[in-house]
């Protein structure tokens, strides 16, 4: 069920700063910054040859990595992203495994225009899981 790994999310402090790091001392391309108001997020994508990071940075005082830099001020990894042909399909079965879909289990439009959902991290050794339909 499990697809390529799609990108590895980073929680960051400062956008600009954290761009610059990729850009400048990585010399990755950086993607302009997207806000996703929905996820009360705004993404920049690094760029790799086989996959991608992506910078997170809070939109909103409601948003969830504003809650997640509380706890980690310097930032760090938030979660990855995994792709899956049939995101129903898989969410079905995360859920007959007994893994918890966080949210009302409907998928939702992620940053790439496709459906995603996310998976408990105490289901999965401490790790928040995107699922994001291929």
């Amino acid at each position: 069920m499990i697809g390529r790994l799609n990108h590895v999310a980073i929680a960051v402090p400062d956008l600009e700063a954290a761009c610059a790091v990729y850009r400048d001392a990585l010399g990755a391309t950086v993607s302009a910054p997207l806000p996703q108001p929905d996820h009360g997020v705004t993404v920049v994508f690094v760029e790799l040859p086989n996959t991608k990071i992506e910078l997170l940075h809070p939109l909103g005082e409601g948003s969830p990595i504003a809650a997640f830099l509380s706890k980690s001020p310097a930032g760090g990894i938030h979660h990855i992203c995994y792709e899956v042909e049939d995101i129903l399909a898989a969410r079905d079965h995360m859920k007959a495994e007994g893994k918890r879909v966080l949210g009302d289990g409907e998928p939702r439009l992620g940053a790439h225009g496709k459906p995603v959902l996310f998976l408990h991290p105490k289901d999965f050794n401490g790790t928040l899981v995107e699922l994001e339909q291929a």
